[in-house]
């Protein structure tokens, strides 16, 4: 049957290109306007680094290039949106989020879905095959049937992004949240932390903050020593009591939110606060304990403990330098001292890149199998 209004032709159309009815389909009627058809249009790689403070999605060109070339792909489009960890934002939200940011991307690039060759959606809360596949299933709702699909977890990009798109190191970040990830050369993978601020995402923006409040309140109660942390964090907040930061915290109790405290800490830390120095003490501590632990359980510092390995530094707390506090690098130091063979990278581009550097591989990977 020939369809009969605008609706159903577009329907049609999709189906006709390969892929299915998609309750979405308004996000990409920028389509329906491009004077390009397929054939005329280049291949391009949809590279996505989803976390719980932001979601960039990067498009670039599918130039065949070498890998030692890699770095020399160029940007195409670059669009950012909300959070896109399920865990925090619901299924629903998460998804429209990637959806509407991969719309984005291809729209000012002046691309579209028929022309994609690979996407890698690298995003936060992927933490088991179950979650890769429900990803992937309406992933294909949404993409032609050409389209190479690849999910992982946000910290997989963010390793990429500092080994240009090998999987083979250790990747620690520390932003809101905090993960170690890595992977042997032979693909064998492990993780430490990442498990949110419930259970224990210790050492992260979040875990730091919400020590330093919790810091607050037991000082208040009398619970808990003294601490310049009480003035500060109600000056930020412009509040007058710690009775309206349990009000504060609870009216919005987001990650990100808590986790913008960081640099009071930091502040206090730094000025000789004993309760604020001690909080960032112990997350380097918790931030080293799990790159430990993903490099011993994966071996990549061989038999004898000194095999060299890359780790990959990411995220706002280890770039949180000051003049007294460094926090990356006494996490470093504090590497240093299990594992002399470690060499520190700090990525030049962002994991939204590595994302689509993963892609690239991918796809290569698989046309040489074929």
């Amino acid at each position: 049957m020939t369809p009969e209004n605008g609706k159903e032709k577009k329907d049609f159309d999709a189906e006709a290109a390969g892929m299915k009815r998609y309750r979405n389909g308004e996000i990409w009627e920028f389509e329906d306007d491009m004077g390009v058809s397929d054939g005329d249009g280049t291949g391009v790689l949809l590279g996505l680094d989803g976390g719980t403070t932001s979601t960039v999605c990067i498009c670039m060109p599918m130039i065949p290039f070498s890998h030692s070339q890699l770095q020399s792909l160029p940007i195409l489009a670059r669009a950012v949106a909300g959070c896109s960890n399920h865990n925090s934002v619901g299924e629903i939200a998460a998804r429209e989020t990637i959806e509407q940011v991969m719309a984005d991307a291809l729209s000012k690039c002046g691309s579209k879905r028929s022309l994609v060759q690979a996407v890698c959606l690298a995003v936060s809360g992927v933490n088991h095959p179950t979650d890769q596949q429900r990803i992937l299933g309406w992933l294909r709702d949404i993409f032609p049937s050409h389209v190479r699909l690849y999910v992982r977890n946000d910290a997989v990009a963010a390793l990429a992004s500092g080994t240009m798109g090998k999987l083979h190191g250790c990747v620690l970040i520390a932003g809101t949240g905090s993960i170690a990830y890595g992977f042997t050369e032979d693909g064998k993978e492990a993780r430490a932390a990442g498990a949110g601020p419930v259970l224990g995402d210790w050492g992260s923006g979040y875990g730091i903050a919400a020590q330093a409040l919790t810091a607050v309140v037991r000082a208040h109660d009398g619970r808990g020593p003294s601490t310049m942390l009480t003035s500060s964090i109600l000056q930020t907040l412009g509040l007058s009591s710690a009775e309206e930061l349990i009000g504060w915290t609870y009216a919005d109790p987001s990650w990100a939110r808590i986790a913008a405290l960081v640099p009071v800490v930091v502040t206090c830390a730094e000025a000789g606060d004993e309760v604020a120095n001690k909080i960032l003490l112990d997350s380097v501590q918790e931030l080293a304990s799990s790159v430990k632990a993903v490099v011993e359980r994966l071996g990549l510092c061989g038999q004898d403990g000194k095999s060299a390995f890359p780790l990959v530094m990411v995220g706002g707390v280890l770039e949180a330098n000051r003049r007294r506090w460094d926090i990356g690098k006494e996490v470093m130091n504090c590497i240093s001292k299990y594992f002399s063979g470690v060499i520190p990278i700090r990525p030049k581009v962002e994991p939204a890149v590595g994302a689509a550097w993963l892609a690239w591989n991918f796809l290569m990977k698989e046309c040489h199998k074929g």
